[in-house]
């Protein structure tokens, strides 16, 4: 359970819960959050430049010292980036709003899955927050319920990551990430950080 830097599981059930998880369409309903362009504001905040930013440098800049028209530079979609405050707004229990929860600080729309993850759902603790020592252990203990991956056995990182890639990212579309996913301790910009793909998800930017 990636502000912006440059550029951008075997399914396993919770202790607790009850039923298993069918694949089917998801929905992407935005939601107040704040908003990251790579290479935008943060990178900006921080005082630093993305590689290929500077003065004579990019797409263009040939084209201009040869006299041609120059073309525009190639941005990356939006990210957004959530706050724990945030996240908790979409813990499933407002019936007009979506459910979002987050896996290794990826932000995912569960709510195509409310009857896991919605009120009174067998997996409901898990939404409105980064659950993912919860997913790596499978369990629903509140001390689980949180970013935190200290002390995990190799076994639980291995399933950590199969049900990171085989259910969450193959079921859910993407719809932000945690501040700690995209930002260093110091608020500044995580320069490594880059966006998961998740190809087969052709959703149209609407934030």
């Amino acid at each position: 359970m990636r502000a912006a830097g440059c550029g951008a599981a075997g399914g396993g059930s919770a202790r607790g819960g009850g039923g298993r998880e069918r694949a089917g369409p998801a929905t992407r309903v935005p939601g107040p959050a704040r908003r990251v362009q790579h290479g935008g504001p943060l990178a900006a905040t921080a005082g630093r430049a993305c590689p290929g930013s500077g003065p004579g440098a990019g797409p263009g800049a040939a084209a201009v010292r040869a006299g041609q028209t120059p073309r525009p530079a190639e941005r990356g979609p939006p990210v957004r980036l959530f706050t724990e405050e945030e996240l908790a707004r979409y813990g499933g229990e407002e019936e007009d709003q979506p459910i979002y929860m987050a896996v290794k600080g990826v932000v995912f729309d569960v709510t195509s899955g409310k009857e896991f993850y919605g009120r009174g759902a067998p997996y409901n603790a898990l939404a409105g927050k980064d659950s993912t020592r919860g997913v790596a252990k499978m369990s629903l203990d509140p001390a689980d319920l949180t970013h935190d991956t200290t002390g995990l056995t190799a076994e639980e990182l291995k399933a950590l990551d199969d049900v990171f890639t085989r259910v969450y990212k193959a079921k859910y579309p993407i719809v932000g990430y945690t501040a700690r996913r995209i930002l260093n301790e110091d608020g500044s910009p995580n320069l490594d950080f880059k966006p998961e793909d998740q190809p087969h998800f052709d959703l149209k930017d609407e934030l």
